[in-house]
This record gives structure tokens, sequence and C-alpha cells, in this order.
């Protein structure tokens, strides 16, 4: 006995049973009952519609058997060592009390604030040296910067 398979809903249909449709480009499709005829006439898709196998295949409905729980992976946690830092030294500071550590940092931010000062003051100092000696000049300060003379009108 040979069973044929509905061309819309998936279903089995026996010898003796069913519609046979043969499209313009000579393409046969065989429905078990009008209802699958019909909705495929109208053009409906067999996935939207509940009680099709293709429905059930998607949403994954009545499969019993094959239940297999999913595994997840844990995560692995490894220490590496960082350019500039080997692993001992990382372990080494990590392993150096709060208190120590927070005045190692106020010492180093306290050192780099200075050095920052100093670094503005001698600036401010080169500045005030340049601006001293030509004091009222007769250039202006995009001269003093190099930027191209201003070209003069002239009258004929």
């Amino acid at each position: 006995m040979r069973t044929e398979i509905d061309s819309f809903s998936g279903n089995r249909i026996y010898p003796g049973r069913g519609k046979l449709f043969v499209r313009g480009d000579s393409k046969v499709f065989r429905f078990v009952a009008s209802k699958s005829a019909s909705l495929f006439m109208q053009r409906k898709n067999p996935r939207r519609i509940s009680w099709t196998v293709l429905f059930r295949r998607m949403h994954k409905k009545g499969i019993t058997e094959e239940i297999s729980k999913k595994r997840s992976r844990r995560t692995v946690k490894h220490q590496r060592a960082i350019v500039g830092a080997s692993l001992d030294v990382i372990k080494e500071r990590r392993s150096i009390r709060p208190e120590v550590r927070k005045a190692d940092r106020s010492q180093s931010i306290a050192a780099a604030k200075e050095k920052k000062k100093e670094a503005e003051a001698k600036k401010k100092a080169d500045k005030a040296k340049n601006a001293a000696p030509s004091g009222g000049s007769k250039f202006s300060k995009q001269q003093l910067k190099g930027a191209a003379p201003k070209v003069t009108a002239r009258s004929r």
C-alpha cells in the first residue's frame, strides 16, 4: 500500500482518498481533504496554521522521545599576565592591604600634581619672558604666529 503526503498539511493520504490538483506549470499537488485544498488555493501559509505538520514541527510540538536538556557551558576563569606586569607582580599587588594601597595612590597623585604645577609655572615663565621685550610691538598676534601679512588696499 503506497501512501502519499498532503502538499499543504503534511498528513498521509491513503489510497482511494484525497484530491489531486495539477497546476498550469504541471506541478502536482495532493490534498487529503477539501479543507487543505481550500487553504492552499487561498495561498495560506501552512506554517501559520496550527493543525498542519509544518506548524507542529516548527513550534516543536509532540516531540517526546528526543527531550534532552541543553547543556550549558561553565565559564572557566584564567589568570593571565598583562603586558608590563607578570602574574607574580599582579598577585603581589592584589595581596597588599587597602590602607597601604590607598597611601601609595595618594602619594603618587600628589607627586603628579606637583610635577604638573611645575611644568605650568615653567610654561608661564617662558611665555612672560618672550612677551616682555616686544612690549607694544607693531605686529598683531596673527603676524607673531607667522601668518601672511594683510594686503593693503591701494587706489589708482
